[in-house]
């Protein structure tokens, strides 16, 4: 970061430097906003994870000019006496770790709930019990349903945004029924938040809660069998770009009919800073994080993504690029879906005055170009491998 220039709030007063608890910080979300307070800011970062990976660049080696202001924290939140101390050490603490992948939501509905509301419990209690101000991630699927959803596929309020766009202050939180437990993950989220809300509200405990919707770039998930499980579901990006890495059929859901807006993770991370160095303009808010502009169906994005993978490695796309598959096929029994996620961004635009800036497709190329150039040579080994001991 340069030296010997004031930092200042969107208030016009100094930025003074913070000591930043970041639980989860070596995951995806986690990495970038590290990068961003290393190269921009004073602020001091004990990164508390299970693994570092996505975050070795910023801890080696010792000569970075940042190297006394990160430090990682091999931790894991379930059973760690280390917790208290570390968040009782920190101005603010923000809780980015959470199991959020929809394959899981149905087949380990169990981990999910204890992931994102049983150990997330600690952190609250923690933060209130000390007075340290709290960021928390939660996550745009909250809001369940959209009202639109339960209306006749024909009528004509569907396309009324009142039925459809997602406000944090008045959009009701709609679910399936218990048997779907798809909704473990979101019904965990939401309780969280209640349940930070209610420390505010009881306690004076400072929150700002962040709802994020789709986050997307480089180091999001994983590739499976590469530097993840070979088994493994990742969410809807990376899934495609296995199979475009792959040279596969990018599988379309209950054809791919569902809509979801995404947003690019610099953008997205912009919007955190602003969070955490206005405090009296953030607590006490939930915010929608995402872009209304790059909406499209999950198989627009299939077809753009083919597109532009085929640009970015210079291969010809498949003759039959995707295929259908049914959701119980594909994630299970119990599986259930939104049908649009388009957020409302009137309340951040106030508080922070921030604006999303990347389109869909430069984000998706920027994207793409980064899994190519990480991942091709190593699934072509890999396949290769395969082949040889078969």
């Amino acid at each position: 970061m340069a030296t010997g220039v004031s930092r200042v709030d969107l208030d016009g007063r100094p930025i003074k430097p913070l000591t930043i608890c970041m639980i989860g910080a070596g995951g995806f979300i986690g990495s970038h906003l590290c990068e961003k307070l290393m190269s921009e800011t004073p602020h001091k970062v004990l990164a508390l994870d299970v693994y570092n990976d996505k975050i070795k660049h910023l801890l080696e080696p010792d000569t970075l000019p940042w190297a006394d202001r990160i430090q990682f924290h091999r931790l894991n939140v379930k059973h760690d006496s280390r917790l208290e101390g570390l968040i009782k050490m920190s101005d603010l603490t923000i809780n980015l770790a959470a199991i959020c992948t929809p394959a899981d939501y149905n087949t380990r509905p169990l981990d999910t709930i204890y992931s994102n509301f049983i150990d997330a419990l600690p952190v609250v209690k923690y933060c209130s019990e000390n007075n340290k101000r709290l960021i928390h991630f939660s996550t745009c699927e909250v809001y369940g349903k959209t009202i639109g959803s339960f209306l006749p596929k024909d009528s004509p309020l569907r396309q009324d945004p009142a039925y459809y766009i997602l406000k944090e202050d008045d959009s009701p939180c709609i679910f399936g029924s218990i048997e779907k437990q798809r909704w473990s993950y979101a019904c965990a989220k939401q309780l969280i938040e209640r349940l930070i809300y209610a420390e505010g509200a009881e306690n004076d405990l400072q929150f700002t809660i962040v709802r994020p919707f789709n986050w997307i770039g480089p180091r999001m998930d994983f590739i499976p069998g590469i530097d993840g499980p070979s088994e493994g579901v990742p969410r809807v990006l990376a899934c495609f770009s296995n199979s475009l890495l792959r040279r596969e059929q990018l599988k379309l859901v209950d054809g791919g009919q569902s809509q979801r807006t995404f947003i690019y993770i610099k953008d997205a991370i912009e919007a955190v800073l602003l969070m955490i160095e206005n405090p009296d303009r953030a607590n006490g808010h939930i915010f929608n994080v995402g872009n209304p502009n790059n909406e499209v169906t999950v198989r627009q994005l299939a077809e753009m993504m083919t597109e532009i993978y085929s640009k970015v490695s210079a291969e010809p796309p498949l003759e039959v690029p995707t295929i259908d598959v049914s959701s119980k096929v594909f994630y299970g029994e119990g599986y259930d879906d939104s049908d649009k996620r388009i957020p409302d961004m009137t309340i951040i635009n106030r508080q922070l005055g921030w604006n999303p800036k990347t389109s869909l497709w430069d984000l998706l190329e920027s994207t793409l170009t980064y899994q190519h150039r990480t991942y091709a040579e190593a699934i072509r080994q890999s396949i290769s491998k395969a082949i040889a001991s078969s």
